[in-house]
């Protein structure tokens, strides 16, 4: 399965990587690392991380967009944000991580569902959207091909709640055993 991951400047590491570490051990997992532009893009961690262009229309497969600081300006950037829409619809799976479900619900695509977000910009992340059912509570949440979850390391929760749901339980037990994993939810 293709597996595209949508950076930006400021991004958070473990939003990015905890997934990352769950979904490449899916069978035929192809990860890329896509930015607006392409070229080097830094955590806020400063991990530098080599990126290509999206082409949003090529995208098959997962999208995942993960939060941190670099998601203020960019629900602000409105270029930057139909190219994250356009992915987004094309994907088989579109998943989100912290303050990334502010992204998707700038571009519209959270309207009328279910999402969470990070606990601590719960109150900036739930202006954007209309009719989002955002959910304080839950470490992630799913309707339809959308996995949003809360804060940080919630996304490898989420992440094994997506290999559960498309890969059954067995295999999301395998992969918790592999890299010692014991909080499953």
């Amino acid at each position: 399965m293709n597996l595209n991951f949508y950076l930006f400047e400021n991004f958070e590491t473990l939003d990015l990587f905890g997934p990352v570490e769950v979904l490449c051990r899916l069978p035929d997992a192809v990860p890329e690392y896509f930015s607006m532009n392409g070229g080097i893009i830094k955590s806020s961690q400063n991990t530098q991380i080599v990126t290509k262009p999206l082409d949003a229309e090529n995208i098959e497969g997962i999208f995942l967009i993960p939060g941190g600081a670099g998601t203020r300006p960019l629900v602000k950037d409105e270029k930057q944000l139909a190219l994250v829409k356009m992915a987004a619809e094309k994907s088989m799976y579109c998943l989100s991580v912290c303050t990334g479900s502010a992204v998707l619900a700038a571009c519209g695509l959270l309207d009328g569902k279910t999402a969470t977000s990070n606990k601590i910009a719960f109150d900036w992340v739930k202006g954007f959207g209309y009719g989002v059912d955002w959910q304080r509570s839950p470490r992630f949440c799913k309707d339809g091909k959308f996995y949003t979850s809360a804060g940080v390391s919630a996304g490898i929760d989420m992440a094994f709640e997506f290999v559960r749901d498309v890969y059954g339980h067995e295999f999301a037990e395998k992969i918790k055993h592999e890299i010692e994993y014991n909080n499953l939810p």
